[in-house]
């Protein structure tokens, strides 16, 4: 019963937010992001602390990731968000290279 009840809460919770827009903590560090990173094909932003800004989840696609492991490609994102991760609990972060015209079809 008392995980029924949990389930319908969190689904109720996520299905809120996917009708919210975009906070404020969340446009800011995606403006950051797109200076930082000007060739990125993909730069997502979310509030996953239920809307206060303290925990964010960041996926970035992006031409300056090419060639660096992905270590460097977090401290890449660390490095441009720094005075905003100051201020957060946690940050989880999902990075990725943009792939080639040619290996999107391999």
């Amino acid at each position: 019963m008392l995980r029924s009840i949990t389930r319908q809460v969190l689904v109720s919770v996520v299905r809120h937010r996917w009708y919210c827009t975009a906070t404020d903590g969340e446009q800011r560090i995606a403006n950051i992001l797109k200076v930082k990173f000007p060739r990125a094909t993909e730069i997502s932003v979310n509030d996953i602390s239920g809307g206060c800004g303290a925990m964010y989840e960041v996926n970035i696609v992006a031409e300056e990731f090419q060639g660096k492991r992905t270590v460097m490609q977090h401290r890449m994102v660390n490095e441009a968000l720094a005075e905003e991760v100051k201020q957060m609990h946690g940050i989880r972060i999902n990075t990725q290279p943009t792939q080639a015209e040619g290996e999107a079809d391999s």
